[in-house]
């Protein structure tokens, strides 16, 4: 299956905060507690959270499209918006998310193959993700994409403090 990728815009706000919601929701709502996943999704989904980051301009949040349905997003970050400093050559791929009626059928991979093609159009030489240290699905795809672990730090989600596994890939 091929999407389609657009920017987001301003006026598309609410689409992505539900699909935000959604995404973050079926893939990390089983494994914490009701309070602690409402905090989080209060705080970082929020619209005004989402436009300010919107409106950064070294932040962008794509929406991939198939049809009239959007099937997920991609969150890039580069130079000062990346979540942590990891140097200026370098792009984060902040978020990516696949609502499940979309998943398994390559998208995921369109939405990397999107970032990789923006970091080197950037002129960057890296792409670099934080990774929940308990999502095997999501490590074993960024492993098949040829990333490797450099580190780790913390990901607050409400009151839990969890660790993400920091994976980098240069780019060739």
């Amino acid at each position: 299956m091929t999407g389609i990728i657009k920017p987001c815009t301003e006026a598309e706000i609410l689409q992505l905060q539900a699909v935000c919601r959604q995404t973050f929701t079926d893939t990390f709502g089983a494994a914490n507690t009701p309070a602690d996943l409402a905090a989080y999704l209060d705080t970082a989904y929020n619209p005004q959270q989402l436009l300010s980051e919107l409106r950064q301009p070294t932040t962008t949040y794509e929406l991939m499209w198939v049809g009239t349905q959007v099937a997920g997003y991609l969150k890039l970050n580069w130079g000062p918006t990346q979540s942590e400093p990891r140097g200026n050559q370098t792009l984060e791929i902040e978020r990516i998310y696949i609502l499940p009626a979309f998943k398994r059928q390559g998208l995921g991979q369109q939405f990397y193959q999107h970032a990789v093609d923006r970091a080197r159009a950037l002129g960057l030489t890296s792409v670099w993700l934080g990774v929940w240290e308990y999502n095997a699905a999501a490590r074993k795809f960024y492993q098949a994409m040829g990333f490797t672990q450099v580190g780790d730090h913390v990901f607050q989600l409400g009151a839990d403090r969890q660790r993400d596994l920091i994976l980098t890939k240069t780019l060739v």
